[in-house]
């Protein structure tokens, strides 16, 4: 078993010593910094489990450090624990608004630094482990970030609002209030233009995270999102997403990583959705659907796969023709039946 890796950067060598004493014979890896430049360097390069820093340092002090890492991807949710003699109120504010996890103030006794040490691992670990994209998951994730102190008042219910078909889920103009997640069902995302005209932008199904967008920048809504069949969403109260995603670190990282599960294949679906000819689009579309259906039939209103694909209906309706003319789709009572998904994959566009 790989030792886990704790980064010390503080400029007095007695103290230095001292921690890396104490942290080896723990059974930890340790690695040193003399000064705040060669720990950024020192950190960028080993990615340490954990760092403890100083504050007060020439070059460059403990709260440059910590701003410099947070703003870096690859080291921002690393957990960071300070070392200071300085107690006063106002650098624990400031170190905390900078995103640090914890202090510990010199002099301090061994139990006390292994104490905070291991917990502060043990929180980082449960956070960075994987978590399913179900309500269970959700659930089990927000648990976990309950277990920092400055998230504990996370709101221990989700309302589960259960919308019919058609319903709106939210409206374009709409201040968002909450962070929408699909338990079960289908919703679509859409604009509408000034005549009244209907252009579906994106369907999301379980799992999904819809309205994250507009609620971060804070403004209205810049689209609609209705049912496109009988769908449960959790509602995640704004206040309770606002808390995940900026107090702290760790939870932060590992909800950016749910949220923006697969974007680039989203954004790659809707390039080609955008620039292909309108058979290849129904194509696509079409089995778009069936893989967020999970399966080879998929029962869909033909205005709705006009939207989807931004042609006419009538276009739609005589490029299914043809697929079933060709023997690469069924169609019997509205349900389209996939007979042969790679020929559909391969279309000219």
């Amino acid at each position: 078993m790989n030792k886990q890796k704790i980064l010390v950067i503080e400029d007095n060598q007695e103290v230095r010593e001292n921690l890396e004493e104490i942290l080896e014979l723990s059974g930890y890896e340790v690695h040193l910094a003399e000064d705040g430049t060669v720990g950024v360097d020192a950190a960028q390069k080993i990615k340490p489990d954990l760092i403890l820093c100083d504050v007060m340092m020439p070059k460059l002090d403990g709260f440059g450090v910590l701003n410099i890492l947070g703003k870096r991807p690859e080291t921002a949710a690393i957990p960071f624990v300070f070392l200071t003699a300085k107690t006063e109120r106002v650098d624990f504010r400031r170190g905390m608004n900078l995103g640090a996890d914890d202090y510990i103030t010199k002099p301090f006794f061994k139990d006390e630094l292994l104490a905070v040490i291991e917990t502060r691992l043990k929180k980082s670990d449960q956070l960075r482990r994987q978590f399913d994209r179900t309500e269970q998951g959700i659930t089990a994730f927000i648990n976990a970030a309950r277990g920092y102190e400055e998230l504990k008042k996370l709101s221990d219910n989700r309302k589960i609002k259960h919308y019919k078909k058609r319903d709106l889920v939210y409206e374009e103009g709409d201040f968002p209030r909450y962070l929408y997640f699909v338990k079960s069902g289908k919703v679509k995302v859409f604009k509408t233009n000034e005549n009244g005209k209907e252009y579906i932008i994106d369907i999301f199904t379980e799992g999904d995270f819809i309205g994250y967008v507009d609620l971060i920048k804070d403004m209205a809504y810049g689209d609609s999102a209705s049912a496109l069949e009988d769908a449960e969403v959790s509602l995640i109260p704004k206040d309770d997403f606002t808390a995940l995603l900026h107090i702290n670190r760790d939870v932060s990282s590992q909800l950016i990583k749910m949220l923006a599960n697969n974007i680039a294949e989203k954004e790659e679906q809707l390039l080609q959705l955008a620039y292909n000819s309108v058979r290849k689009r129904v194509a696509d579309a079409v089995l778009l659907l069936a893989e967020k259906e999970g399966k080879d039939e998929i029962n869909v209103l033909r205005d709705d796969l006009a939207r989807i694909v931004g042609t006419a209906k009538e276009s739609v309706i005589r490029m299914l023709t043809e697929f079933k003319q060709d023997g690469y789709i069924d169609i019997t009572d509205g349900m389209i039946t996939i007979r042969d998904r790679k020929k559909l994959a391969n279309m000219p566009s």
